[in-house]
């Protein structure tokens, strides 16, 4: 696993997505019955997502894969385009290589399978509220083993697209094994608004929306 939004007592506001209403109602129901959480609505497809997402601007969005509307990637990537603090959460039954390259590729910051324990959708839910990025084991192997393939076919590492200080790039270092801004900053001896002002400051150098992709980027430049 690679790390809510207001003060410390504001719930986590989270929309959920599905095409499965029971699935849906039931994941739904265990979400709101945690304390620091609150469902502020379902939808039933991509484009009631993108449109829920725009109006009531849930700090976590759940978001199913396959519908039949509007895929999963096509309004995670919409709901971004609109609201890039919004933080995406897939959940599907696929680990295909294709459709988590697809799903990180649009923006979402976590990959979760529907197999998973019901407690690891809770703490995807509040780890992506917190900024850090939430890979079920099988998405991580199947992202992970195709970075590294390409970078090894590529022949060479990929180029940083702007420069980051030596700071930074023990940062990012860190990023790509998976801590988060807690962890970064008692590795590092900082602070973790320090630690956290640093991960930022690498996704805009890196212009990319996620500490996935970062950590992505790490990989294909060697650091990692």
């Amino acid at each position: 696993m690679l790390g809510a939004t207001g003060t410390d007592n504001a719930k986590i506001r989270v929309l959920v997505v599905d095409d499965h209403d029971l699935f849906r109602a039931g994941l739904a129901s265990v979400l709101a019955a945690q304390p620091d959480i609150e469902v502020v609505s379902q939808a039933s497809g991509g484009k009631m997502a993108v449109r829920l997402a725009r109006e009531l601007r849930p700090d976590v969005v759940l978001m199913d894969l396959r519908m039949p509307d509007l895929g999963g990637s096509d309004a995670t990537r919409s709901i971004l385009q609109h609201d890039p603090n919004v933080r995406v959460l897939a959940l599907t039954v696929s680990s295909d290589e294709s459709d988590v390259a697809t799903a990180i590729v649009a923006g979402a910051c976590g990959y979760l399978l529907k197999d998973s324990p019901v407690d690891d959708v809770v703490e995807a839910v509040r780890a992506a509220a917190r900024g850090v990025a939430w890979l079920s084991p099988r998405a991580a192997e199947v992202l992970l083993d195709r970075i590294r393939r390409e970078w090894v076919e590529s022949g060479s590492p990929a180029e940083l697209e702007q420069e980051l200080s030596p700071r930074e790039l023990e940062v990012l270092q860190l990023v790509a094994r998976g801590l988060d801004n807690s962890e970064i900053a008692a590795e590092l001896s900082i602070s973790p608004r320090t630690a956290k002002n640093h991960v930022s400051s690498i996704l805009a150098k890196l212009e990319v929306p996620n500490r996935i992709q970062a950590a992505t980027y790490a990989v294909r430049s060697g650091l990692a």
